[in-house]
């Protein structure tokens, strides 16, 4: 896709939810155009439409009315299946709580999306194990979930959601279940990402966290009430360069050990 056309754009977005004779509106006329190669922080407190906000971008809902163009490609009339195609295709999502499957390993997690998708086993393997390498887990290809720390878990979400080359990837509070140190340490692998040109759009109810982010969009009552660029932006990797080793640098050096 050519960079002048944008990776997200919504027009007049509208959703409703009956709930028995009330009307709740969740989102009241929301217009945002999000471009390749930014990361944007999507911010509000509960019920301010941010999390129906992010289900329809992730093709998880269907707007009441308005309009959807991922990639240039409209969203908001496709069928279930066309739908089902375009999340697996064009998002990597990553999510709070990892949603990794307990009895796969790593690499096995992170070929996921590319099974739906048709890929190749050979082209599955190479291209999960380089997703992990890239988020710094190659070593731990061969751990399930339960042999990872929180932080470690959320990395392969990370590798998961890069792998079918997404037009860009979808993290919703990736850092709520992580302590301050690994959240960092997820900030700078998103921001590597970012730098390399993969769009990012990420919700976070925490604004040093929304601080990582080139552009911060805030939601209340189902509207966008302030949109802008962030200045004197936290960059991640310079602030690991003097903090202490990660929580779990130790069981990594365990396993090399007993892998020796």
């Amino acid at each position: 896709m050519s960079s002048d056309i944008p990776t997200v754009q919504v027009v007049d977005l509208h959703k409703e939810y009956r709930m028995g004779d009330n009307v709740v509106r969740a989102l009241r006329g929301v217009s945002l155009t999000i471009m390749p190669g930014e990361f944007v922080a999507v911010m509000g407190p509960s019920g301010s439409g941010k999390s129906t906000f992010m289900n329809m971008v992730g093709a998880l809902d269907r707007p009441t009315s308005g309009d959807y163009y991922l990639d240039g490609e409209a969203v908001k009339d496709l069928n279930p299946d066309q739908l089902a195609a375009i999340r697996n295709r064009k998002i990597g999502f990553v999510f709070q709580g990892f949603n990794l499957l307990t009895r796969l390993t790593a690499l096995d997690n992170v070929m996921l999306p590319m099974m739906y998708a048709g890929v190749p086993k050979a082209e599955r393997v190479q291209r999960a194990q380089a997703a992990l390498e890239s988020v710094g887990l190659g070593h731990r290809a061969g751990h399930r979930p339960s042999e990872l720390s929180g932080g470690q878990q959320q990395r392969v979400a990370i590798a998961r959601a890069l792998v079918n080359r997404p037009a860009f990837i979808l993290a919703d509070e990736p850092t709520g279940n992580l302590d301050s140190r690994t959240s960092v340490e997820v900030m700078a692998i998103l921001q590597r990402l970012n730098d390399s040109g993969i769009t990012v759009l990420m919700v976070t109810h925490e604004p040093d966290i929304a601080a990582y982010c080139k552009r911060n969009v805030v939601f209340r009552d189902g509207q966008v009430i302030r949109d802008f660029i962030v200045e004197d932006r936290r960059i991640a990797a310079d602030e690991l360069a003097h903090m202490p080793p990660l929580d779990d640098s130790q069981p990594e050096e365990e396993d090399q050990e007993q892998a020796a």
